[in-house]
């Protein structure tokens, strides 16, 4: 029964969302006070449910979430991130430009979320399509794959910052591990599937794109833009703090070297809140301060990124109520009883839960954090990586984006795409992001 009434409220979800086109916040509210009452949570503690799954989400993930946004817009709106791309696509070198936009995504995907990163690196990919003569679809497909599978699994972005913190896993063991299989996993679904999507669908490699819909493309003369070395740094900064705490702190559980005072200052400054804090403060001054840029100009920058956020933010809060719903109603506790018998790994169990929720409600992020609400209580009887059953989660949630997902529209337009083309590359890159990131991540847990 408490199956059913959880399909009859994602049904309903759909319903609210798709049908009757009401907003998706105050649908997961709608959906998460029905849901709550239906599984027989007392009447005087549904609102408190509701309250503590909004609140404590947000708890986890409004500071690195809101830094993180500051960050992206103080780097794009200095021009640092297209200087990153620029230079690294000369360096790379006509022959190599795959690789060279793949591994430019990927740093710029990093710092930036994935409908930012997306705006902000179309232009430039049309420009350098037209300079050398080659499709934009040719290009465009390693970029989109590099900043989907950042976008999936390494945080500051929502998704994974949030799943983290409701699995309570370590945020940079969640970076350091989300590199490691998102390498390979952007370079079969980048550079590797390019080559059979032009034998899949060969006219969509011949299409001009369509990038209207942007305005004026906010492309900087390569003089007024920061360094690349200085936008390196700003943009990897969260990722080189967040990384070198996690690796010493692995390095002193496997040699047993004593805790000290120099141990303790690295792992506060890995800590994702304060990397991104001081990240941004660096920024700041980077982006900036040293670039004669008046301090007025760069808060109105940080003031935009926010207000941008906003409504992801709640978005992801009424996930979160869902999500407690879920587990305060006795679902999460069913589930996890129904695999006690069974030798299911939770890592499975996660991302075929984020799958099904994917493809059926659209938001990569709604989807993570509702699977939270189901597997939290399977944690309690496995010793699973959490990082890794936080990763797994990212990758089920990546699936098959289609109709119901913004970012198929996005690519679909921009690109001047059939419906059939944007299957056949989005729909399919975004799959093969989320089976591939499985199985690298199942082969990852043979030694962690």
């Amino acid at each position: 029964m408490p199956l059913i009434i959880v399909s009859l409220g994602i049904v309903t979800l759909l319903f609210l969302i798709m049908k009757c086109k009401l907003n998706t916040f105050v649908s997961l509210i709608i959906v998460s006070f029905g849901v709550a009452l239906a599984l027989g949570i007392p009447l005087n503690n549904v609102v408190k449910s509701i309250e503590g799954g909004l609140g404590g989400t947000l708890g986890h993930i409004a500071l690195i979430f809101g830094i993180g946004a500051m960050l992206g817009r103080l780097i794009a709106d200095a021009g640092g991130a297209q200087r990153i791309a620029i230079t690294l696509i000369g360096k790379f070198g006509e022959k190599n430009i795959e690789w060279a936009v793949v591994v430019a995504s990927f740093i710029v995907g990093i710092a930036l979320f994935f409908e930012v990163g997306l705006v902000l690196l179309i232009p430039i990919i049309f420009t350098i399509a037209k300079q050398l003569k080659v499709s934009i679809l040719h290009l465009g497909i390693p970029m989109a794959s590099a900043l989907l599978v950042t976008h999936g699994f390494l945080p500051p972005h929502p998704g994974p910052t949030m799943i983290a913190g409701e699995y309570g896993a370590d945020i940079g063991s969640v970076l350091l591990y989300g590199i490691i299989v998102g390498t390979p996993t952007v370079i079969l679904a980048g550079p590797v599937y390019n080559k059979l999507a032009k034998k899949i669908v060969p006219e969509g490699f011949n299409k001009i794109g369509n990038i209207d819909s942007l305005g004026e493309s906010k492309l900087f003369r390569l003089e007024d833009t920061p360094g690349f070395a200085i936008s390196m740094l700003t943009a990897m900064l969260p990722v080189i703090l967040m990384s070198l705490a996690t690796i010493i702190t692995m390095i002193q559980q496997e040699t047993g070297l004593a805790d000290n005072t120099a141990l303790a200052i690295i792992r506060l400054l890995g800590n994702a809140s304060v990397a991104m804090l001081l990240s941004l403060l660096f920024a700041i001054y980077s982006m900036g301060l040293a670039r004669d840029i008046p301090i007025k100009n760069l808060m109105a920058s940080c003031g935009s990124a926010v207000t941008s956020i906003g409504m992801m933010l709640l978005i992801i809060g009424g996930g979160g109520a869902f999500k407690q719903v879920l587990i305060d109603g006795g679902v999460g506790h069913y589930v996890a009883d129904l695999f006690t018998s069974t030798a299911a790994s939770p890592i499975i169990l996660a991302w075929v839960v984020a799958a099904i929720l994917r493809i059926s409600l659209g938001s990569s992020t709604v989807a993570a954090i509702s699977t939270a609400g189901l597997v939290i209580p399977t944690l309690a009887h496995s010793d699973a990586n959490l990082a890794l059953v936080t990763l797994a989660t990212g990758a089920g949630s990546a699936i098959a984006s289609h109709v119901n997902d913004a970012g198929f529209w996005m690519i679909k337009e921009y690109f001047g795409l059939t419906m059939k083309e944007t299957f056949a590359t989005w729909t399919v890159l975004s799959t093969i992001v989320s089976v591939a990131g499985l199985g690298f991540i199942l082969l990852l847990s043979l030694v962690v």
